[in-house]
């Protein structure tokens, strides 16, 4: 297989899509491979160390879309990016197409078939390419809100972790999933006062299980949502659904009751945000200000700790490019059923039922295409 890995260039994204030891173990098998001139220097692994492991490195995203089959990215396709995609080339990479109806009208027409990370499920029925993103992503929102809640950030001047005869900060997490466990857990770590609120039962009586009394986790409704917002001096956005937009669980009304200098960290801006307030943002600009709350939407969170998280993903989805790889993507994709789960775009048709309803686009049965 030919397999392809351009330079990512989302604002501040350095993680890549495969490492200098992915290659080698691909090249091992017989497999050729185009990488993009500094795709990955930023993070430490430099064009010898690509080529030394069997890859081949060219001085433009052209060139590795020209020469390859499987592109193997990160984020999801920019505009300029748009036009080197054809009907030759299966895409891998995070795709969150939701919200964004311009790429998915880019994927369409340039017929290529399109692979979520974030869609591949497994035999629970999780999302083991999603994960390990949204462990990073849900851990560094913490790191985060503490840090904008500091008087020269504009935030309220609140020690998450309180200080001898004084309240601790309060932190309110939206969603129990992975984002928002790992989440609690730093906050936990920080010493806040924590409240996760979920509306599945099974998913408090784990929570409470892991954190004990550590954490109050309450049923999810607009009322409760109302109430505990009120005090937060930090708000996780951590609700999503698999391939659709996320729940708008935050109104702009609950954000005008919560204090000046509170801040909101919107993990699920990536398939659209939680908060009617709430719009991406990037590294370069990462937060902004309204009805007195701060907000952070950076639609690539994970991007700050780019070498931890092109490891972590790697990791998660060298497994998935080996089959795509070893056996073509029709086969693959035929005997897979967790791999075809992913496939968001085939051939000019869009695959994921949620995203053509958001969209009020045709769907397409998958396993009937192939």
């Amino acid at each position: 297989m030919k397999i392809g890995v351009p330079k990512e260039i989302k604002d501040r994204e350095y993680r890549v899509g495969l490492s200098p030891d992915c290659i080698r173990a691909l090249v091992q098998r017989g497999h050729q491979i185009w990488v993009q001139k500094d795709a990955a220097h930023k993070v430490g692994f430099y064009d010898d160390d690509y080529e030394q492991a069997g890859a081949t490195v060219v001085d433009t995203a052209a060139e590795v879309f020209q020469q390859a089959h499987l592109i193997v990215k990160v984020k999801e396709p920019l505009p300029q990016e748009f036009k080197l995609l054809n009907k030759q080339h299966t895409l891998f990479t995070f795709l969150h197409l939701a919200p964004n109806i311009a790429l998915t009208d880019a994927l369409l027409d340039s017929e290529c078939i399109a692979i979520a990370y974030e869609s591949v499920t497994d035999d629970n029925g999780r999302f083991p390419l999603l994960a390990p993103m949204s462990e990073i992503a849900g851990r560094l929102s913490v790191q985060v809100g503490a840090h904008l809640l500091e008087m020269r950030q504009g935030g309220r001047g609140v020690l998450l972790g309180g200080a001898t005869k004084t309240s601790k900060g309060k932190v309110l997490v939206l969603g129990g999933g992975v984002v928002g466990r790992n989440a609690a857990q730093i906050a936990v770590g920080m010493g806040a006062q924590v409240t996760i609120v979920d509306q599945s039962p099974d998913c408090l009586n784990s929570l409470e299980t892991q954190f004990g009394d550590k954490v109050t986790a309450l049923q999810s409704s607009r009322e409760t949502i109302a109430a505990q917002i009120r005090d937060a001096d930090l708000v996780i956005g951590a609700a999503m659904a698999p391939n659709a937009n996320a729940p708008k669980l935050i109104t702009r009304s609950m954000l005008k009751t919560m204090n000046n200098g509170a801040v909101l960290v919107d993990v699920a801006i990536d398939q659209g945000g939680c908060s009617e307030t709430s719009r991406p943002t990037s590294h370069s600009n990462p937060s902004y200000v309204e009805c007195g709350v701060i907000h952070y939407c950076v639609s690539n969170i994970p991007g700050a700790v780019a070498r931890t998280s092109t490891l972590a993903l790697n990791n998660a989805t060298l497994p998935f490019v080996t089959e795509l790889a070893d056996k073509g993507c029709h086969q693959a994709l035929a005997e897979n059923s967790y791999l075809r789960d992913g496939v968001n775009v085939y051939q000019g048709k869009l695959t994921q039922a949620a995203i053509a309803k958001d969209q009020n686009k045709p769907f397409y049965e998958i396993s009937e295409l192939l």
